[in-house]
């Protein structure tokens, strides 16, 4: 199995705060890595130095085995790394084929007479959409009109018809349903099974188990552990990400309190 993205020891500081440290990860081709937190984990920070936003300030990443510090995150996309955030970066009112392309549209003519071949760009978005099972009826629609769930898929199609080697999920499923957080996870093992190396970021360890190889959780910026999903069983990464021992104990003062009160 390829690597893609090899984290040795990842660390970013703002002046005395750690908002990441300790952080070993692999991300492979064709394999999804699932980084679970709650908030003020450090899954924001994680995320804006792989996408090139900040730069770490301890370890090493390594890029298909080269050394990288990203300087932006247009350097980022261009080596391949593509995220999608939580607001998604798309315009509710303009169509989803516009949606797909936002501003990387074929054009004909030549300069100065060039203008969009809409003929193509919606067949192109329309294609795609269906190479990763999605069935959207009319490009021309606008993607304010689509369901979370098919507004997360037209951004993963987006990534992966512009060379996306790695995908990068910001919490896609945290603000939909069952059935939407459904459609998402369905398209996540679609990207995965396009030989993406994906990496899921959720606080919600069932959404990721189903569809994650290998699991990273994050506590205060500092990793708690990167484990293969052999190594790891659904309820013991439930049990760590609702804080194990800190939960125990809640739940025996809980109790406690309860006791007390009742004799009152």
């Amino acid at each position: 199995m390829s690597s893609l993205i090899e984290l040795d020891n990842l660390g970013k500081f703002y002046g005395n705060i750690i908002a990441l440290q300790g952080v070993t990860t692999e991300v492979h081709a064709g394999e999804v890595t699932c980084v679970l937190g709650d908030n003020g984990a450090g899954k924001s920070t994680f995320i804006k130095v792989l996408a090139g936003v900040h730069q770490h300030d301890e370890g090493e990443m390594r890029l298909e085995g080269e050394a990288m510090k990203f300087n932006s995150p247009r350097e980022a996309l261009d080596r391949g790394i593509a995220a999608v955030y939580q607001d998604l970066a798309m315009v509710p009112l303009m169509s989803v084929w516009r949606n797909f392309f936002l501003g990387a549209e074929p054009t004909k003519g030549a300069w100065p007479l060039r203008w969009v071949d809409k003929k193509e760009a919606k067949s192109v978005a329309k294609a795609e959409m269906a190479k990763m099972g999605i069935d959207i009826r009319d490009t021309e629609q606008p993607v304010g009109t689509l369901s979370g769930g098919e507004r997360q898929s037209v951004a993963i199609a987006r990534a992966v018809h512009f060379g996306a080697k790695v995908l990068i999920l910001d919490e896609p499923t945290s603000a939909l349903g069952v059935k939407q957080s459904g459609v998402v996870l369905k398209y996540t093992l679609a990207a995965r099974d396009r030989g993406l190396g994906v990496i899921f970021i959720t606080h919600n360890p069932h959404h990721a188990y189903p569809v994650g190889d290998r699991f990273m959780i994050l506590n205060r910026g500092k990793s708690m552990g990167n484990f293969a999903k052999d190594e790891l069983p659904r309820d013991e990464l439930v049990r760590m990400m609702a804080g194990g021992a800190e939960l125990d104990q809640l739940t025996h003062e809980l109790e406690s309190a309860g006791g007390s009160g009742g004799g009152a």
